[in-house]
């Protein structure tokens, strides 16, 4: 027979997914899971753990409880990661699973002059490089066939001989036929080569997205210099193959060194904020222009408290005229530009979105997800409650939250660590919305700024950047400064002047 104060909670459970917490009458955690339907999972305990039938373990977890918590989630997936983190943190008596997280795999690369990229459910301290443990296999083998197809490490467990005349008598397996080995064990690479492979592996795995494309553009640019043209598409192809995983919304890998504090402050924050489930991502908003010039929307995500610099997104606003000042405006376009993309799931819906200002950003940023809900179906779906994710804005002279619905705005004190994550994620979008402004102003100060100029053609461009150094130096000069530059009168002079300096 149930007890009457745990019948009373499971009439409380929702049919979604989460992850519940078992406890003693001391308010030890016996036993930590995750459901797909929390109430029935729940209730399941309870409607066989007092049978004949049942295991004696069962029957003794469930004679045990006296206290059942929950935690709300978006996904399954999201509830594996909260169910693993709350094991690795509690080490429940009745979870044996996780203890040893043993249960999620991990992609490991070998500590080897050559090394291997394979999956295994057991973490060593061997010098290997580890990634994981993955909530999903379905992700890992998507890596491992892009890995596979497009950056070739080796899959053999053969050794790798140092002498390359005695490597070059070796004829390579069918794997370097296929394309998927870059044939060391014959000496068709060098370890150099080989270890760059390795190095981009790497920086893919952590979801430094961004950097690695970089590298693979610039190795493609020199490529094609050489005319090595099947090369340079080679890196084409693995670039655009990178984009498309990097905009698929898959679970990311548990974070191993998410510490308790970290941990502590996503549920706080859930609790103070009144979320439905823990923020484990959160979207964070800010507007940068110089008087109205180079206006440029900016998001950074944080992902588990951290920041992930593969998922920010910059926005040109195009509903305000040139010079125009109008940040209200600014945030409506760049939400809503940045969650159109959820529309074909090449974007992710954060638990929590964070404005830079105060209830009128607010204010703006809400309607543009209210105006988004009416213009897609599908999109009304993914916002709709209790999936909402919360929109709160902080202002930066007092760090005041505002709420929608709220009219008092919330002070926390300084020293809270969620003021602190907040502080954190506003600082970052800021950051990143000066430099891209930055970016696009020094951009635009370039030698086709002088071309653009009527008047002025790449000749005469050329020779001004040859006798002034940069286009900075000549925004710098005065009209007479300008006018010793054979060719250049007064009325040429300030043309040339008035346009550089016009976004100033």
């Amino acid at each position: 027979m149930t007890k009457p104060n745990i019948a009373a909670i499971l009439k409380t459970l929702p049919e979604k997914p989460g992850v519940y917490i078992m406890r003693d009458a001391k308010g030890d955690v016996l036993y930590v899971g995750k459901a797909i339907k929390l109430k029935r999972r729940v209730s399941s305990y309870f409607r066989h753990g007092g049978s004949s039938f049942a295991s004696p373990r069962l029957r003794k977890l469930v004679s045990l409880i006296e206290d059942i918590s929950i935690i709300r989630a978006e996904t399954e997936a999201e509830a594996l990661i909260i169910e693993a983190k709350l094991i690795r943190s509690y080490s429940p008596f009745f979870n044996v699973d996780l203890k040893m997280s043993d249960r999620y795999p991990y992609l490991r690369i070998t500590n080897e002059p050559f090394p291997r990229l394979v999956v295994t459910r057991k973490k060593e301290s061997d010098g290997s490089v580890w990634f994981g443990p993955y909530v999903s296999a379905g992700n890992i083998h998507d890596l491992m066939r892009l890995i596979e197809r497009y950056f070739s490490l080796r899959t053999c467990r053969s050794e790798i001989s140092s002498d390359p005349t005695r490597s070059r008598k070796i004829r390579p397996c069918i794997e370097y036929s296929l394309g998927r080995c870059m044939g060391v064990c014959a000496a068709l690479a060098t370890e150099s080569e080989y270890r760059e492979r390795v190095n981009d592996v790497i920086l893919l795995l952590r979801g430094q997205h961004a950097e690695l494309v970089e590298n693979l553009r610039r190795r493609m640019d020199s490529s094609a210099e050489k005319m090595a043209f099947e090369e340079a598409a080679r890196y084409r192809d693995t670039i655009r193959a990178i984009w498309r995983v990097s905009r698929q919304r898959v679970s990311a890998p548990l974070q191993e060194d998410l510490n308790s504090d970290a941990w502590k402050t996503l549920t706080s924050a859930q609790e103070i904020l009144g979320l439905k489930i823990i923020p484990w991502r959160i979207d964070a908003f800010d507007i940068s222009h110089m008087s109205g010039k180079e206006t440029y929307g900016c998001c950074v995500v944080f992902e588990q408290g951290r920041p992930n610099p593969s998922l920010y997104r910059r926005f040109k606003i195009r509903t305000l005229a040139e010079g125009e000042v109008d940040d209200f405006r600014a945030i409506k376009e760049t939400v809503s530009r940045r969650y159109r993309h959820v529309l074909d799931n090449t974007e992710p819906t954060p638990q929590l979105i964070l404005i830079d200002g105060g209830p009128v950003q607010l204010e703006f940023a809400i309607s543009a997800l209210e105006e988004l809900k009416k213009e897609a179906v599908k999109l009304d779906k993914i916002f709709n409650p209790p999936e909402n994710p919360l929109v709160i804005s902080l202002a930066k002279e007092e760090e005041l939250i505002f709420r929608p619905n709220v009219a008092e705005p919330l002070r926390l004190s300084y020293d809270n660590p969620v003021l602190r994550l907040l502080q954190q994620a506003r600082d970052e979008v800021h950051r990143y919305a000066i430099t891209t402004h930055r970016n696009a102003r020094a951009s635009r100060l370039r030698r086709s700024a002088l071309e653009e100029i009527p008047g002025i053609g790449k000749n005469r461009a050329a020779q001004l950047l040859v006798k002034f150094g940069s286009v900075q130096r000549i925004a710098a000069l005065t009209a007479d400064e300008l006018c010793v530059m054979p060719g250049v009168g007064p009325s040429l002079a300030k043309k040339i002047l008035e346009h550089l300096n016009k976004e100033k």
